[in-house]
């Protein structure tokens, strides 16, 4: 027998059971997929390109201050969007590889804060660049940017900063650490401030900073992912279907102290696991990772980052 589910229904299905990064690489593709089809629609069969430019416009984020408060939703749209192939292939590729490697050591709730804050940290640095400085002063009514390559530059510093001395094999060059290829990716962007895409490269940097505070943060017991992924919990929440009229069971076969020692038990078990002893032990581990690399941990260590990586 054949399944006579369609490509749309696949597509779902593999959104809903892949993990952040495979979500985050959906949503750039199905944005960029709608603003080039729509636009080759509008423009193209039905000759009206002002439309087609209309319609980009509602997606890239604008340097001037009067257009972004006209435009707004462009703070978090112009971070899933591209100008063409090339742009999203690279920045696809990249927060593949390097998203994959965040994953195994901080899980899959880090991935999409860091990507989020780190594309909207570089939105403000380019917006405050070219509303300050006067070698952008001509550039500023006509500039607007649009990629996910802040977003993509914060998860790369954010991996080369946890673990600096990860290596991994490039083409004709062999084995790299995170940190020389990171570094790296920083220097050509601002040496190419003075070219002809100095707000991609500026806001760039803004992501790239924020990925290693990031990393510095969580480090140091402060974690700024809790609040994003509240929020898309709540999102998530009242998306998902809704769910009929419940029922309860009353077990009259166990005593009300009985049901308290139970829960306290539960508890002190709970807090044991996700407490401070759990948080401390992990920052442990972070940090000796950061010193001397993931094949410095011991079996135990290995395998408690294991388990806390598929939590």
């Amino acid at each position: 027998m054949y399944s006579k589910s369609s490509i749309w229904d696949d597509i779902k299905l593999e959104y809903r059971k892949g993990d952040a990064i495979t979500r985050l690489i959906f949503i750039n593709i199905a944005v960029f997929l709608f603003i080039n089809l729509a636009g080759l629609i509008l423009g193209f069969f039905m000759g009206h390109p002002e439309w087609a430019a209309w319609l980009g416009r509602q997606f890239t984020l604008p340097a001037d201050l009067g257009k972004l408060v006209s435009r707004p939703w462009t703070l978090v749209t112009h971070m899933f969007a591209h100008e063409g192939f090339f742009h999203i292939l690279f920045n696809m590729l990249w927060l593949y590889w390097m998203g994959r490697i965040l994953r195994e050591y901080l899980g899959n709730r880090k991935i999409v804060p860091i990507y989020v804050l780190g594309a909207l940290a570089g939105a403000f640095l380019y917006i405050l660049a070219y509303n300050t400085l006067p070698a952008f002063r001509q550039a500023l009514p006509f500039s607007e940017a649009l990629g996910a390559s802040a977003g993509v530059m914060a998860i790369v510093v954010a991996t080369a900063t946890l673990l600096p001395d990860y290596r991994i094999h490039l083409i004709l060059i062999g084995p790299v650490k995170l940190k020389w290829l990171a570094l790296a990716a920083v220097v050509l962007d601002v040496l190419a401030i003075n070219g002809s895409n100095a707000g991609g490269s500026i806001a760039h940097l803004g992501g790239a900073f924020f990925g290693y505070l990031f990393i510095k943060q969580l480090q140091s017991g402060h974690d700024w992912s809790r609040g994003i992924n509240r929020l898309l919990d709540a999102l998530a929440q009242l998306a998902g279907p809704k769910k009929g009229p419940r029922l309860h069971y009353k077990n009259e076969g166990k005593s009300a102290e009985y049901r308290k020692r139970k829960g306290r038990a539960a508890a002190e078990k709970k807090k044991k696991y996700e407490g401070e002893d759990y948080q401390k032990r992990l920052d442990e581990i972070l940090d000796k990772i950061s010193r001397s690399g993931y094949d410095g941990l011991s079996k135990a260590e290995k395998d408690f980052l294991f388990k806390m990586s598929k939590k």
